[in-house]
């Protein structure tokens, strides 16, 4: 459906970990006997919270690699002169391109901007209850392969298992586009971040999320993406 007038769409819901989650914080500094790599928590309440800038990151990547923008672009962003098909000119339109590339005024201003997420008040009061503190020290070691002994221990900080994040993410849509193309590419991010990971280490099994929508019409769309 092409809109005529430009229109914001608002999407909420809950981010739950099915397992740790790393987000670092960027440490400057190691004290002897802590942790290596702490997680980022806000500077005011010392809660451990997901940046918009990475969901946004994982999800667009997520994009990329399904499109098979990635080979072409060497790693590097998808850029508006290089987005060839539908589902690449609709990658750039959500996320936007560098402003030095001359065909960017072509696409416009990026659709989507997402807020960090922030923990959920009564998933906090739970995990405070029960367990005390909204992050766990998780030991990693390197395997000699001679002798089949751990090395290198570190230590990294991982929000618990259970925690629910809410989140909140806006579409911008300008008047022409095609806002049921431009959703459609949106909810298969986030669905395959479902099928992914989001944050560190994803390989050896941190974050493992689960996403719900709070809009009814746009979680059952949710749902059905890649299914059957």
């Amino acid at each position: 459906m092409d809109n005529k007038n430009f229109h914001i769409r608002k999407f909420t819901g809950n981010i739950e970990l099915l397992s740790g989650l790393h987000i670092g914080g960027g440490d400057t500094e190691m004290h002897i006997g802590g942790v290596d790599n702490s997680v980022i928590k806000d500077p005011i309440t010392n809660e451990p919270y997901i940046p918009g800038s990475s969901l946004k990151g994982k999800i667009r990547t997520l994009l990329e690699y399904l499109a098979g923008s990635h080979i072409k672009t060497d790693g590097k962003p998808l850029s508006a002169s290089k987005a060839e098909n539908n589902l690449e000119q609709n990658i750039v339109k959500l996320f936007g391109s560098s402003g030095s590339d001359e065909k960017n005024k072509d696409f416009g201003i990026s659709r989507l901007v997402f807020s960090d997420c922030y923990l959920n008040e009564e998933s906090k009061n739970h995990i405070l209850k029960s367990y005390g503190k909204y992050t766990e020290i998780k030991a990693e070691n390197s395997i000699d392969r001679l002798k089949g002994t751990a090395d290198n221990p570190r230590f990294t900080e991982r929000v618990i298992r259970g925690a629910i994040f809410d989140f909140s993410i806006s579409m911008r849509v300008l008047p022409n586009d095609n806002e049921n193309e431009l959703m459609d590419t949106f909810i298969k991010g986030v669905k395959l971040l479902t099928y992914d990971a989001l944050g560190g280490s994803g390989s050896r099994g941190y974050g493992k999320v689960k996403i719900s929508f709070d809009n009814k019409e746009v979680q059952e769309m949710f749902e059905k993406t890649f299914e059957g």
